[in-house]
Order: C-alpha cells, then structure tokens, then sequence
C-alpha cells in the first residue's frame, strides 16, 4: 500500500485529489494539509509517507514573504526526510518547473492531467522513478532545443521580482546578491529576450510562458 501525504492549500482541490488515490487499490491518502509548515512539522513529528503531493503555491508564499512556497517545502522534505515529492500544481511556467526540479522534486503534473496519469505518477514516485507530465516535457524540450533563448534558474529569479515591483536594490537584499551582480543578470536576460528594459523583459517572459 502506498502512503500517501496531500499538501494544497485548496480544500476543493485536495478532496479531489483524495477521491483519485483513495479510489486507487494500492495506496491511500495518510495526511492532508493546507500549508507547508504544517506538511514539514507533520513530518518533522514522525509523520511517514511514500509520496508527497505537493502545490507550488501556498496563499500568500511568494518573494518577500514568510510563508514557505512549494520548492523550499519540496527541497526540505527530499534532504531532510529522503520522501519522494510530487508537485501537482496549475502553474507550468519555467520558473516553476525549474525551481521545483532543481529542489529535487521526483516528478511534475499540472492539475489538469487525467485521474489515470496521476495515478500512475505517484506509482513512479514511490518507486523513485522521475515522471514529468506531458505539458512538462514540451516546456523542458523547448528550453533543450533553444538554449540561447533560455534564462537560468537565477535570471528567472530575478525577473519574478521585478514582475513583483520590486527595485534593483530590493532585488540584490533579497537574493544576498549585490546590486551590480543584479544589473548584470539583468542585462543577460534583456539580450536573450531582445527588449530593452526591465520591465519589457518582464512583459516578454510573460508572454512566452516563462513567468
């Protein structure tokens, strides 16, 4: 039997979640949970699964905020508790999907992929395979086939924080990065995006499905 830990931050959505694992013969749903804090201190407490389902997004977590975001959860749960995660989410950017993957998420489904892939998916999790749903792959093979076009994990970083309003000098506080090290990831991104500022380049990324 599979064990299995929900963390959304959407009681419709983890009900729905819930009817697809408790429907399935071999696992069942052990926990649930509207916060990431709380996913953390239910294992931190000696809580056991074989798969976490995991959201990106919790309320208000974001840049700036106090609140622990999806990939921090996912990176701390992985080293921490050695548990498979996988993100299910409705966010597919390649902010998102990099951010996540390079915390060591196993796998990565959008919220939208059919009851069997899903069950198939925590399958793969619990047996520490990688499974990334269809959607997924397009975006990571688009970013393969065009590196010269793509930003890094880091130049979507900060461009998600200029998105946010936020000034150089914020930037730089917030990444412990200095504010020239902030300029000049900035001037990558506007050659690789072909715009000519800060806030054109935000506009394009959101466009192109980046942010």
């Amino acid at each position: 039997m599979i064990d299995v830990v929900l963390a959304d931050d959407h009681p419709v959505v983890r009900a729905g979640l819930r009817a697809v694992v408790d429907g399935q013969p071999d696992m069942r749903v052990v926990h649930e949970t509207g916060t990431a804090e709380d996913l953390l201190a239910w294992l931190d407490g000696g809580g056991r699964a074989d798969v976490v389902l995991l959201d990106l997004r919790f309320g208000d977590a974001g840049p700036g905020s106090t609140r622990l975001g999806g990939a921090e959860a996912t990176g701390t749960v992985v080293h921490r508790h050695a548990t498979p995660v996988l993100v299910v989410t409705t966010y597919g950017t390649d902010a998102d999907i990099l951010a996540a993957v390079e915390a060591g998420a196993t796998g990565y489904l959008l919220k939208d992929a059919p009851t069997e892939e899903l069950a198939r998916a925590i399958r793969s999790a619990a047996a520490g395979e990688v499974i990334l749903g269809a959607d997924v792959q397009r975006r990571l093979l688009g970013r393969m086939r065009s590196p010269g076009e793509n930003l890094s994990a880091r130049e979507l970083e900060v461009l998600r924080l200029v998105a946010a309003g936020r000034s150089n000098d914020a930037i730089a506080r917030e990444l412990f990065v200095s504010v020239a090290t902030v300029k000049s990831h900035l001037a990558h991104i506007s050659t690789k995006l072909g715009t000519q500022s800060r806030t054109e380049a935000a506009a394009t990324a959101r466009e192109r499905g980046m942010l």
